[in-house]
């Protein structure tokens, strides 16, 4: 039998069923009578009529495409309106953005740092962090989850420049870091300090501001701050925050940045649209608090190993990846879609289901989803 240059990939295949960590593209239809824990709308704005209606308006006015690189045709006078209105939002100086959150974190980590500097990364970080740590060039230091004085040891160590990167809220168990504690440790020692807000916009922080602005660091200095648009605000893409000199740094020197098309304009439309919407209602922010608090609560109360939520995001734990996959299957065959974490997006190797909260959720649907999950758990 003749060989061809992909044969590797069968193998490669045969290993990932045994291990069961086969992943597979599950097409969704524009409606569906499931009920949606798998999706990051934490504040139920994706369809929102004022979110689709600006999406559409944009795409109307500015074309289906950004036509190029922001720094060629790609900007327009709405992504400057985005920028501009996200920025004051979140009590920072600039905003720039980005095609995606996972670019916007790949765009701060290299133009940041360099092979003279140190990045100190939580183990628990994104892997869109992670492959920015090794994009960067940089030192690069994993210390333990959560972790102040791992942070403050590892930086008093080196001496040298150095940047802290951490996840605000981490996106498997939806635990919250302790920012306070880790900018004390980079005033202390002269290290900046990046956080990935992708799951704390639009939850935290006052009318749901973030995660920087709840801790009082919105703002400084010495802080940046990335964040996504297709979480809270239900559209595309991403953008870095910080200082205004460090935002034109980027616009210099990130290649995710200059090298990438810009954002769509529908994406960017629905996005404002959205920020707009939740100026106005900032008790979406308080009500996607509270389903997740009462999905823990119900999880627990019915005998399921569940982590308190610091945000939206509510994990709980499986007794093995193939139990992890059969269970959000059996939870998806009664009509209740949730997530399913498994190795290697979950760093610690354990699996688990992972339900994020909706600020649209009734409290009937909160209940139906806490049954299906407890009728659905597999045995140990």
């Amino acid at each position: 039998m003749s060989s061809t240059p992909f044969d590797w990939t069968d193998e490669a295949a045969r290993r990932r069923a045994d291990a069961g960590l086969v992943r597979t593209l599950r097409p969704r239809p524009a409606e569906t009578d499931l009920l949606d824990l798998a999706s990051n709308d934490y504040l139920g704005l994706t369809r929102h009529p004022e979110v689709t209606g600006a999406a559409a308006d944009a795409a109307l006015r500015w074309g289906g495409g950004a036509t190029g690189s922001r720094l060629v045709t790609g900007s327009t006078t709405l992504h400057a309106a985005l920028e501009e209105e996200l920025a004051a939002f979140c009590g920072f100086e600039a905003a720039l953005v980005l095609s995606s959150g996972y670019a916007a974190n790949l765009a701060a980590l290299t133009a940041l740092t360099g092979r003279d500097s140190l990045i100190v990364s939580d183990a628990g970080n994104h892997a869109s962090i992670v492959d920015g740590c090794r994009l960067a060039r940089a030192e690069t230091a994993v210390v333990p989850h959560a972790d102040p004085e791992a942070v403050h040891k590892t930086l008093r160590a080196h001496g040298g420049r150095a940047l802290v990167v951490t996840d605000s809220v981490f996106s498997v168990d939806g635990d919250a870091a302790p920012l306070a504690e880790l900018a004390g440790v980079c005033r202390a020692e002269g290290a900046a300090l990046m956080v990935d807000d992708a799951h704390g916009l639009g939850v935290l922080g006052p009318g749901g501001r973030g995660a920087p602005a709840a801790a009082g660091l919105a703002g400084r200095e010495d802080v940046a701050t990335t964040v996504t648009l297709s979480k809270s605000l239900g559209s595309q893409g991403g953008a870095v925050l910080g200082p205004a000199r460090v935002i034109a740094h980027l616009v210099n020197t990130a290649r995710t940045f200059i090298f990438d098309t810009g954002l769509a304009p529908a994406a960017a439309g629905a996005a404002l649209g959205a920020l707009r919407l939740l100026r106005r209602e900032p008790e979406r922010a308080v009500r996607a608090g509270a389903v997740a608090a009462a999905l823990f609560d119900g999880l627990t109360a019915a005998g399921l190993t569940a982590v308190r939520p610091d945000a939206a995001v509510v994990s709980v734990r499986a007794p093995s990846a193939d139990s992890a996959v059969r269970w959000a299957a059996d939870c998806r065959a009664a009509g209740v879609a949730v997530g399913c974490f498994r190795p290697p997006s979950v760093p610690d190797g354990i699996s688990r289901l992972r339900l994020t909260a909706r600020a649209d959720l009734t409290g009937e649907q909160i209940a139906r989803a806490v049954e299906t999950v407890r009728r659905t758990a597999p045995a140990g």
